[in-house]
Protein backbone atom coordinates (compact mmCIF):
# COMPACT_ATOMS: atom_id res chain seq x y z
CA UNK A 1 0.00 0.00 0.00
CA UNK A 2 2.88 2.44 0.54
CA UNK A 3 4.16 1.68 -2.59
CA UNK A 4 0.62 3.19 -3.94
CA UNK A 5 0.94 6.26 -2.32
CA UNK A 6 4.70 6.70 -3.19
CA UNK A 7 4.01 6.08 -7.13
CA UNK A 8 1.19 8.32 -6.89
CA UNK A 9 3.21 10.75 -5.67
CA UNK A 10 6.33 10.40 -7.91
CA UNK A 11 3.41 10.74 -10.68
CA UNK A 12 1.94 13.96 -9.21
CA UNK A 13 5.69 15.21 -8.75
CA UNK A 14 6.39 14.61 -12.30
CA UNK A 15 3.64 16.24 -13.61
CA UNK A 16 4.06 19.29 -11.42
CA UNK A 17 7.57 19.03 -13.40
CA UNK A 18 6.34 18.42 -16.54
CA UNK A 19 3.90 21.78 -15.83
CA UNK A 20 6.50 23.83 -14.70
CA UNK A 21 9.06 23.25 -17.32
CA UNK A 22 6.11 24.15 -19.75
CA UNK A 23 5.43 27.49 -17.94
CA UNK A 24 9.64 27.97 -18.29
CA UNK A 25 9.73 27.06 -22.10
CA UNK A 26 6.42 29.55 -23.12
CA UNK A 27 8.57 32.45 -20.65
CA UNK A 28 11.17 31.50 -22.85
CA UNK A 29 9.44 32.04 -26.08
CA UNK A 30 7.63 35.30 -24.71
CA UNK A 31 11.10 36.77 -23.97
CA UNK A 32 12.60 35.80 -27.15
CA UNK A 33 9.79 37.41 -29.09
CA UNK A 34 9.68 40.35 -26.90
CA UNK A 35 13.60 41.03 -27.44
CA UNK A 36 13.23 40.63 -31.10
CA UNK A 37 10.78 42.72 -31.38
CA UNK A 38 13.27 45.30 -30.11
CA UNK A 39 15.36 44.64 -32.67
CA UNK A 40 15.06 46.44 -36.32
CA UNK A 41 14.66 44.23 -38.63
CA UNK A 42 17.64 42.86 -40.54
CA UNK A 43 19.51 42.82 -37.53
CA UNK A 44 18.89 39.37 -37.29
CA UNK A 45 19.78 38.17 -40.81
CA UNK A 46 22.91 40.02 -40.32
CA UNK A 47 23.77 38.80 -36.97
CA UNK A 48 22.97 35.21 -38.64
CA UNK A 49 25.48 36.42 -41.56
CA UNK A 50 27.97 37.23 -39.10
CA UNK A 51 27.87 33.98 -37.52
CA UNK A 52 27.83 32.13 -40.60
CA UNK A 53 31.04 34.27 -41.77
CA UNK A 54 32.90 33.49 -37.91
CA UNK A 55 32.40 29.81 -38.06
CA UNK A 56 33.39 29.48 -41.58
CA UNK A 57 36.42 30.91 -40.58
CA UNK A 58 36.70 29.04 -37.75
CA UNK A 59 36.64 25.79 -39.89
CA UNK A 60 39.32 27.01 -42.07
CA UNK A 61 41.58 27.17 -39.37
CA UNK A 62 41.03 24.01 -38.54
CA UNK A 63 41.37 22.68 -41.60
CA UNK A 64 45.00 24.26 -41.87
CA UNK A 65 45.35 22.99 -38.11
CA UNK A 66 44.35 19.53 -39.37
CA UNK A 67 46.46 19.50 -42.40
CA UNK A 68 49.72 20.84 -40.63
CA UNK A 69 49.56 17.82 -38.51
CA UNK A 70 48.86 15.09 -41.01
CA UNK A 71 52.11 16.45 -42.64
Amino acid sequence: MAENKESGARKEQNSNVNEAREHFRAAHKEMRESFEALIPAGFLERRRAARKEFLLGLRKLVDIAIERTEK
